[in-house]
């Protein structure tokens, strides 16, 4: 009887392997050159379409990159090249077939008819992983409402797929109740979660007053996504926020209170990391929570120093900061994961980024020195007040102490007397008390 069940036992743990086995699909990924593109940026695009796709839980099996004059209406790559592929990825028994660039919903539908296999884009990939990493309430609504925009002029022709939910790329998220409805109650089911995201972002709003009324400076850590954004936050501020070795381990906002080495405090804030071709769908329905990094003070640029595309990462998170309107913020760039550089590579990254800061947030190499740089950012942009506090006015010598640098205090017939630099957001605060 025993033997009898353990051999039943180890057959349901085969039949279990073997089911996991089945589910990874194999992915096959096309990446597309135009004239005017460099050949070598596109590869380093397919490379990180490859992690894209890891993450994602898929397996990218082989990739090619297409060189075109222009692109075909009916199927991006031409009919030639898409019948091509289509053998092989038949030959290799693939399940889905990624592309690196924007399909509309026709090119989507006819390159799936030749490949006979689910094609998806770079967006709808994205939104694959995002939908795996939604934790919170917010994170899984602006998750859905950037999936049902982006699914709904692809309804026609996905028939059965939507029903097949969880079932790969581009099946997660809502699913067939949501989906294989008329449009009508899809764009009623949109207008409910832009209600819903309003609402939560008159709330984190009303949150973020809370902390311009107190004047305290902002900071948020920007970076290409697994830069070490959510290490550097744990490590500064000791706090527990999820940390992987993943692309998009985190996507929702967190704020911590910071000291500084001049005994003032700072609210620093992490975000969600950004990638080559943010789809413009997710950066909208992420603006709540992206108004953190535009409504800073301060932005630490974080960037992972044993990247081989240094410039190409730092010039991709440069272009979203510039679609969500934080382009004018002061900027302090960090190279982050020093320690697994070899000597020489980091004097070059020295050389060439003299104004930069060098750190490990994993190994609190240089944090000190990075927290020094952040103080003398802020203080950089500080305004001088002198001050005349009555002795009954306690909190604001004590507010001038938090949220500014005393240069000199002194006491008098009158009160309290401060020569002290606050942020020019605090200055109205003090006014009434300027000499």
């Amino acid at each position: 009887m025993a033997q009898d069940h353990q051999a039943r036992s180890r057959r349901r743990l085969t039949a279990t392997v073997t089911d996991l086995e089945i589910a990874i699909q194999r992915a096959f990924l096309v990446g597309v050159q135009l004239p005017g593109m460099s050949e070598l940026e596109e590869d380093r695009s397919l490379d990180e379409l490859t992690l894209l796709t890891d993450t994602a839980g898929s397996d990218p099996v082989d990739r090619e990159l297409v060189k075109r004059d222009r692109i075909d209406p009916a199927t991006y790559i031409g009919s030639g090249k898409a019948e091509e592929l289509g053998r092989l990825t038949r030959a290799l028994d693939i399940d889905v077939v990624v592309f690196d660039q924007p399909l509309t919903p026709a090119q989507q539908r006819n390159l799936q008819s030749i490949f006979h296999c689910d094609v998806v884009d770079r967006e709808a990939l994205i939104l694959d992983i995002f939908a795996q990493h939604a934790t919170s309430k917010v994170g899984a609504l602006q998750v859905e409402l950037a999936l049902l925009r982006y699914r709904l002029p692809r309804l026609r022709g996905m028939g059965k797929s939507l029903s097949q939910q969880g079932a790969g790329i581009g099946t997660r998220g809502p699913g067939e109740t949501k989906l294989e409805t008329d449009r009508r109650r899809i764009l009623q089911r949109i207008s409910k979660l832009e209600r819903e995201l309003e609402e939560s972002s008159k709330h984190r709003e009303t949150q973020r007053k809370k902390r311009r009324r107190s004047k305290t400076p902002q900071v948020a850590i920007v970076g290409y996504t697994n830069a070490g954004k959510s290490t550097l936050l744990n490590a500064l501020t000791d706090s527990t926020v999820l940390v992987q070795d993943q692309l998009f381990a985190t996507l929702d906002a967190t704020v911590r209170r910071l000291d500084l080495p001049d005994s003032r405090q700072v609210v620093l804030a992490d975000t969600v990391g950004f990638v080559r071709r943010l789809p413009h769908g997710l950066v909208e329905a992420f603006q709540s929570t992206l108004a953190e990094t535009n409504q800073a003070d301060l932005l630490v640029h974080l960037v992972d120093a044993s990247e081989p595309d240094l410039s190409g990462q730092i010039d991709a998170v440069r272009e979203v900061l510039e679609e969500i309107g934080a382009d004018h913020i002061p900027e302090i760039m960090v190279f982050n994961k020093v320690d697994t550089l070899a000597d020489l590579e980091r004097t070059r990254l020295e050389n060439l980024y003299p104004e930069a800061t060098f750190i490990s947030a994993l190994r609190s190499i240089g944090l000190d020195e990075l927290l020094g740089v952040i103080a003398e950012a802020i203080n950089s942009h500080l305004v001088t007040l002198s001050l005349t506090i009555p002795y009954d006015r306690g909190d604001i010598v004590a507010a001038a102490h938090r949220i500014g640098d005393v240069i000199e205090e002194k006491h008098d017939d009158h009160g309290t007397i401060l020569d002290v630099r606050v942020p020019p957001s605090a200055v109205d605060r003090f006014s009434s008390f300027a000499g």
